[in-house]
């Protein structure tokens, strides 16, 4: 479904900003919950797929995510952007669920310091005209830039993803991970000498087409956040 059609079918205008969205919402119009979920969902697998590698993992952040910014909508001042808002819940939740996996995995172990690591960060690729052999070949690709990427050290995957795939600023990333500027660009130059050497020059072409979250389990993540909302 596309974004204009559900916006008007939950009574919304196609191009209400996010902060519209969120009064409505806050004033009772609880369906409007949707739309912000359906914009924002592949921003938000992105986020938590840098920070965790297990797809089912990923979408219980996702939805416990959704639930706690529903639930501190009150919270959100628009002095931000509701997606930077929306990102440090993200990032919250996604880092709390690795604290967790890695304690059971290794009762005793030292933790690794997440300090540098911790913060919020916060399109798609469409090739033009793709004929079928190009499409097969930009899926392998694909397929190739993300099995690269998920053998990064996790302080270059997680620059890599948020500035290179999804598309953030220096200082967005940088702001989101707790970083300066110039140790994004440091993280981000070893990081693309990285993947260079796994998938060589195509990495500008399939980059933004990787880690997409498609409709099947963008319909799931909707379905049980609004499940959750509507029984409390």
């Amino acid at each position: 479904m596309g974004m204009a059609s559900l916006e008007s079918d939950v009574g919304a205008a196609p191009v209400l900003p996010d902060a519209d969205i969120v009064r409505r919402v806050r004033a009772g119009d609880s369906a409007l919950f949707e739309v912000l979920m359906r914009r924002h969902n592949q921003r938000v697998y992105r986020v938590a797929r840098a920070v965790l590698k297990d797809e089912t993992d990923v979408e219980d952040v996702m939805q416990q995510a959704y639930i706690n910014a529903y639930t501190h909508l009150g919270q959100f001042e628009e002095r931000s952007q509701f997606s930077t808002w929306l990102t440090r819940i993200v990032l919250h939740e996604a880092f709390s669920r690795r604290r967790s996996a890695q304690r059971s995995e290794a009762r005793g172990a030292v933790e690794p310091d997440l300090d540098d690591d911790r913060g919020d960060f916060m399109d798609r690729f469409e090739s033009p005209a793709a004929n079928p052999e190009r499409q097969a070949y930009a899926q392998e690709l694909t397929r190739v830039l993300e099995a690269a990427v998920d053998t990064l050290p996790e302080t270059y995957r997680m620059v890599f993803m948020l500035r290179d795939i999804e598309g953030l600023s220096t200082n967005e990333t940088g702001e989101g991970l707790g970083l300066g500027p110039e140790a994004v660009k440091t993280r981000l130059h070893r990081a693309r000498a990285m993947i260079r050497r796994a998938v060589t020059a195509q990495i500008g072409e399939v980059a933004p087409g990787t880690f997409q979250f498609h409709a099947p389990r963008c319909d799931r993540v909707v379905s049980a956040v609004l499940a959750e909302i509507s029984s409390r």
